[in-house]
């Protein structure tokens, strides 16, 4: 098979791009220009440079290709540059999709991500919800469901793609929880927030797994959410600490942490400053709720990923390597 990543640097695509080498796959990637290679330096690969929304280097990037696996996203939340995110998460994904149809390709895969589905306040949901929240939490939930339904509309119309609806994807070099995990092993990280929060979880290989999987097995046009467990954030921290006597860091009050992100907020905005307390982040720490469950991939793939307490020691004993 001969495939072509998109976002072959960041950590979902250089997971997957080392996969498909050890599988015997020809790779090709998209990359931008002067991007940081070191996640794929080791992993002979030809390489194609050009924005993603730049067709002339996607129809050189697709040629004789038979999957493409589309990774490549703007992902961030609080403040964020909602035209850039936009033109990389929508119009993005719209070239890739234009340009995959015309060079035939056999198969896309698209990842996308379980916030399509909006706050489901609680509700254990799975592919079939529909939709009920009016609104978008962020400009990262809005234009990733923009990007879906032109997916969608590309798949009702013929094109072999497939969606992929991740959870939180988790891994020893994973840009969001590794780096807090660090810092609380070396008994730096002595404050915590949001310990309620039920977050969704999945190793990065497991999903990486989940989309080789998808190119055999997957239906065109379905939507497989690649969730393997859920946990609260106080539990993950509770179940490291146990393992490795590292005490857990002091939950700091809901309102205190509303009252910084009210405060940050208005500074960032001054200094062109994204700050790590906000009102988008407080919000989805406190007030949306996205739980989901990963029933039909584990029966229509054939998938089989580690739970909750394996995926965090699988990191853990990578991070203390």
């Amino acid at each position: 098979m001969k495939a072509l990543v998109t976002g072959t640097n960041g950590f979902t695509g250089s997971h997957l791009v080392k996969a498909l080498h050890k599988r015997g796959d020809t790779v090709v990637g998209l990359v931008r220009s002067g991007s940081n290679l070191a996640r794929i330096a080791d992993t002979p690969i030809q390489l194609f440079y050009g924005d993603i929304t730049d067709q002339q280097t996607l129809r050189q990037a697709m040629a004789d290709v038979d999957v493409v696996f589309h990774t490549a996203a703007y992902v961030e939340l609080g403040l964020v540059d909602d035209q850039e995110m936009e033109r990389v998460n929508v119009e993005g994904t719209q070239a890739v999709l234009e340009t995959a149809q015309e060079t035939n390709i056999s198969k896309m895969v698209y990842c996308s991500t379980i916030g399509i589905y909006g706050d489901t306040q609680g509700e254990v949901i799975n592919e079939t919800f529909h939709r009920t929240q009016k609104d978008f939490s962020s400009a990262y939930d809005r234009t990733k469901y923009q990007a879906q339904k032109t997916v969608d509309k590309f798949a009702a119309d013929g094109l072999p793609v497939v969606s992929l609806m991740p959870s939180g994807i988790f891994g020893a070099d994973d840009p969001h929880f590794a780096p807090a995990l660090k810092l609380f092993l070396k008994g730096w990280l002595k404050l915590w927030v949001g310990g309620d929060r039920m977050t969704g979880i999945v190793h990065v290989d497991d999903l990486v797994s989940a989309m080789i999987l998808t190119v055999e097995r997957g239906k065109v046009g379905e939507h497989y959410i690649i969730s393997a467990d859920e946990l609260p954030t106080r539990e993950m921290f509770t179940i490291i600490s146990r393992e490795t006597g590292v005490p857990l860091p002091v939950e700091v009050p809901e309102y205190a942490v509303r009252l910084i992100g009210n405060i940050l907020e208005p500074i960032g905005r001054i200094f062109n400053w994204n700050p790590p307390i906000a009102k988008e982040r407080v919000h989805y720490l406190y007030d949306r709720c996205v739980r989901v469950k990963g029933k039909k991939a584990r029966e229509e793939l054939d998938w089989h990923p580690r739970s909750a307490k394996e995926i965090l020691l699988d990191i853990l004993a990578l991070i203390q390597v």
